[in-house]
């Protein structure tokens, strides 16, 4: 199976989270910017507010795919050390990594929000989206430095994961992972994906604006 799109596999997941829709105490917040098609269809489809959760991949000099970390908003960095360690990354690469990558979600932050706050989150429900799960290493940024805003649940989302990235969620008792699928092998993310180009920060902008809009028909 093939999703043809995010916006596909966004639909398919809300079907797995059918029962949270219209409830006044959950929140969606995707991560840009491929998690935000599918953040969006689960918005729509459940009748719940979206949001975006900057998070900031630490990719390997010269090897930038390769995650041996990540950084999230407030501050949080959580590092890959078996990457760290088996490549031999020293202290001075990371932190210049960091720097870079704080700069690009700083800015991401202003372009994406347009100066508005973040959703709060206290005490809600949060259903945190990504188009997929890998190695889980920038999701796990997300949820560690979500936790720090003590939201009541945390649900992480994604049409398709890697079996064991997906597991290693349902460890912790305020969190559970939910997927449309789980394949062996899992070969990454875009292998599961008919249409994976790359997203825009006009689209994430663009379906942030309608988000907020439909949202507020609806109220009305």
């Amino acid at each position: 199976m093939q999703f043809q799109n995010r916006s596909e596999g966004g639909r398919l997941l809300a079907r797995k989270l059918a029962a949270y829709a219209d409830r006044p105490d959950t929140t969606v917040l995707a991560l840009p910017r491929g998690g935000v098609p599918v953040g969006y269809e689960i918005g729509r489809e459940l009748n719940l507010p979206l949001d975006v959760f900057l998070v900031r991949k630490l990719g390997v000099p010269g090897q930038e795919e390769l995650a041996m970390g990540a950084i999230a908003s407030g501050g949080v960095r959580i590092l890959n050390e078996q990457v760290v360690h088996f490549i031999g990354i020293s202290a001075e690469e990371l932190d210049r990594v960091t720097a870079e990558e704080q700069l690009e979600l700083e800015r991401r932050e202003k372009l994406y929000r347009g100066g508005q706050e973040p959703l709060n989150v206290r005490g809600r429900t949060v259903i945190v989206v990504d188009d997929g799960l890998a190695t889980g290493s920038t999701m796990l940024a997300a949820v560690t430095a979500l936790r720090l805003q003590d939201p009541a649940r945390i649900i992480v989302a994604a049409p398709v994961a890697a079996r064991q990235t997906c597991d290693s969620f349902q460890m912790n008792g305020d969190s559970t992972c939910v997927c449309v699928m789980t394949p062996e092998p899992f070969d990454g993310v875009g292998r599961w994906y008919k249409d994976f180009s790359q997203t825009t920060d006009e689209e994430v902008r663009s379906l942030l604006d309608r988000a907020k809009k439909e949202l507020h028909r609806q109220v009305a």
